[in-house]
């Protein structure tokens, strides 16, 4: 169906130079910027009495000062700024995002908590009327209280026990609140926060702070996308049954090779039509993007995926992207192993078909649980085939038991396998085991390239 391989083998063929993870020095800026807030506070902070109130209220400060500094940080990993999403991973990127989220409304609560108690103690009241006192009497901080609160409902619909029992719809909607948080607890930073108040440079070094992030925001989230969109008028061409429950979505557009999409990546669709308009959900390139046609191919595992099959022809499409670091760029060796299951058999698909090699260089393992579940099996024996490369599954036995991917059976599949890289995707647990087994069987971490999109 589409096979554009060989054109784009074209366009990756070079001489391997991966492109080094920018993972580091991000972490690296963003732990500066964290010591840049603690001197901030230090320098604020000339005297430390050994009384309780003042170290209470001294804490307060200072886990007010992180959380607003980690506030602004989750705000930038949201603004899915291309530099961050191709050289870091948008996997990592959203990885970062939920442990900063955590961090940030950590400290929120620590930073209420103690420094509403440290006026407590100094005052002589108790906790529920110092606390109201604070909200009702210091200015901005009805807004603030009221901006803590969304980001305690965003926290709890975020944490794993309950984000798993709520729709992705659900998820992404509350999640949009955070903007309107992080505006309402914005001014009473500047208004009460002993750093700021008399300190014009450390206001507008807060300022700056967020106002870069907001502008990134903007420019890649709302921006961007509108000029994409404007630009590659996408539609739905027509969509394929696979497999049981598999459905493939071809895509129809304008320059769709300007989109700069490579084999690995995906975009962030929005289907513009009954139930599904108002929903984005993010689904890799099935096959080798061409300049007038897109490929996505979807499991049915919820609502959305599942009402992608009664997409009709013609139905406007608006995507977001391209995002992701699973690519060609990752490479560093001649000999490549791809290790997909479930869904993560859609990006190794298109990497298949176009990751330059010669025959033996490249093999794929595909792990599922029944020979049914194999989705496109036809289009990877026919690019086996045609390449000389080495297609292999791994499916759970009659009586369900499950093939574990072990060491041993990695060494005697590739007696080679530490001349080898990985590009890994698929399920949390697939993922785990097969990262585990590949450094015992020798495969060095930086060799591993692995991106997930389980939330």
């Amino acid at each position: 169906m589409l096979h554009n391989g060989r054109a784009a083998r074209r366009q990756t063929l070079r001489a391997i130079r991966p492109r080094r993870s920018g993972a580091l020095p991000v972490l690296a800026v963003c732990w500066a910027g964290a010591a840049a807030v603690l001197a901030l506070w230090w320098q604020s902070t000339p005297v430390v009495r050994l009384d309780a109130a003042e170290w209470l209220t001294g804490a307060g400060r200072l886990t007010g000062l992180l959380g607003g500094y980690a506030i602004a940080i989750v705000v930038l990993l949201m603004a899915r700024i291309p530099a961050l999403e191709r050289r870091v991973g948008s996997d990592r990127v959203t990885r970062w995002h939920a442990t900063g989220g955590r961090y940030a409304v950590g400290l929120v609560i620590a930073h209420v908590l103690l420094t509403v108690w440290g006026y407590a103690v100094r005052a002589g009241t108790g906790l529920v009327e110092q606390g109201a006192g604070v909200v009702l009497e210091y200015p901005r901080m009805i807004e603030a209280a009221i901006g803590t609160v969304l980001f305690l409902v965003i926290g709890g619909v975020s944490a794993g026990a309950v984000r798993r029992r709520v729709r992705y719809e659900t998820w992404y909607y509350l999640h949009l609140l955070t903007y309107a948080a992080v505006y309402l607890t914005f001014w009473h930073q500047l208004a009460t926060g002993a750093e700021f108040v008399g300190n014009p440079a450390a206001r507008t070094v807060w300022y700056v702070l967020y106002g870069a992030a907001g502008a990134l925001l903007i420019r890649y989230r709302v921006l961007a996308p509108i000029q994409l969109n404007r630009r590659h008028r996408m539609r739905v061409e027509k969509t394929v049954y696979e497999s049981p429950g598999v459905v493939s979505v071809l895509i129809t557009g304008r320059r769709l090779h300007r989109l700069g999409a490579q084999p690995g990546q995906f975009f962030r669709w929005r289907f513009l039509t009954d139930g599904l308009r108002w929903s984005s959900n993010p689904y890799s390139l099935s096959a080798a993007p061409r300049p007038d046609l897109l490929r996505i191919t979807v499991k049915a595992n919820g609502g959305h995926s599942a009402a992608l099959s009664r997409l009709e022809p013609g139905t406007r499409v608006w995507a977001e992207g391209p995002y992701g670091a699973l690519t060609a760029a990752r490479r560093s060796k001649e000999k490549v192993l791809m290790i997909a299951g479930g869904a993560g058999i859609t990006p190794m698909r298109a990497l298949f078909e176009t990751l330059p090699g010669g025959p033996g260089d490249l093999t794929l393992l595909y792990r599922a649980s029944k020979t049914e579940d194999l989705a496109l099996w036809a289009e990877l024996r026919e690019i086996a085939s045609a390449r000389g490369a080495r297609l292999l599954y791994a499916v759970n036995g009659p009586d369900g038991v499950r093939p574990e991917i072990t060491p041993r059976r990695l060494r005697e599949l590739l007696p080679d396998i530490g001349d080898h890289d990985v590009y890994l995707c698929g399920p949390a647990g697939l993922a785990r085991q097969s990262y585990e087994a590949l450094r015992e069987a020798g495969v060095p971490t930086r060799r591993i390239h692995h991106e997930s999109f389980e939330l």
